[in-house]
């Protein structure tokens, strides 16, 4: 097997067997033999399971935030000193989020998993990882965030953007449950990206809700 083989197959291997068991649960051995390789090659290739587990999100974190740093390069040229709307910068988060996981859909569901999974398991080394290497974007986003919730103070909006991350990964996790259940009650076909369309009000009016409302 190629080395790039090699590491693509340790790291589809890493992936869903973190977003099914855990991180603490799942051994390098487990993803050894999944991925049929040897301890060696994971070391060869990752150094440890911590730098694994980030090397699963640079995965699909690196594209996503590419195109996310091109499309606020796009809003700030279109928006001037004007600030964008909150639903705008929604908007924009999210189809940046399905364009970057086009090859693979079920990517982002597995993802949203990760990222719960990061926060609830205490892996306090991914979300330092995430911050050296993607928080400039992420911050000119925050930004963004700020200057169209001019009403909230930073405290508020601390906790509305992580109430809105936890719902949304919450939906996102469950899609697959979420589109079954849908199609049964009303009879049409509903797809990802029809779930995020239901999401993004909702996640918007529990943004720009008035404080203690």
């Amino acid at each position: 097997m190629a080395q790039k083989d090699t590491a693509r197959s340790i790291l589809d291997a890493a992936e869903e067997l973190f977003s099914e068991r855990g991180f603490a649960e799942t051994s390098l051995r487990n993803i050894t033999t999944k991925a049929d390789v040897n301890l060696a090659a994971v070391n060869y290739h990752f150094g440890s399971k911590k730098s694994l587990i980030q090397a699963v999100f640079a995965r699909f974190l690196s594209p996503f935030v590419a195109e996310l740093d091109k499309a606020l390069n796009t809003c700030d040229a279109e928006q001037g000193e004007q600030p964008a709307d909150l639903m705008s910068l929604l908007r924009l988060l999210s189809d940046t989020a399905l364009r970057s996981g086009a090859d693979r859909p079920e990517r982002l569901r597995i993802f949203m998993r990760l990222l719960g999974l990061a926060y609830s398991q205490g892996q306090g080394h991914v979300r330092r990882f995430l911050r050296v290497e993607y928080g400039h974007v992420f911050r000119r986003y925050s930004d963004l965030l700020t200057r169209a919730t001019p009403e909230l103070s930073d405290e508020d909006r601390f906790w509305r953007v992580h109430f809105m991350l936890g719902a949304t990964m919450f939906t996102l996790n469950g899609v697959d449950s979420l589109t079954a259940m849908a199609e049964h009650d009303f009879g049409k076909p509903t797809a990802t990206p029809d779930v995020i369309e239901q999401l993004l009000p909702f996640l918007a009016s529990g943004l720009k809700s008035p404080a203690g409302a």
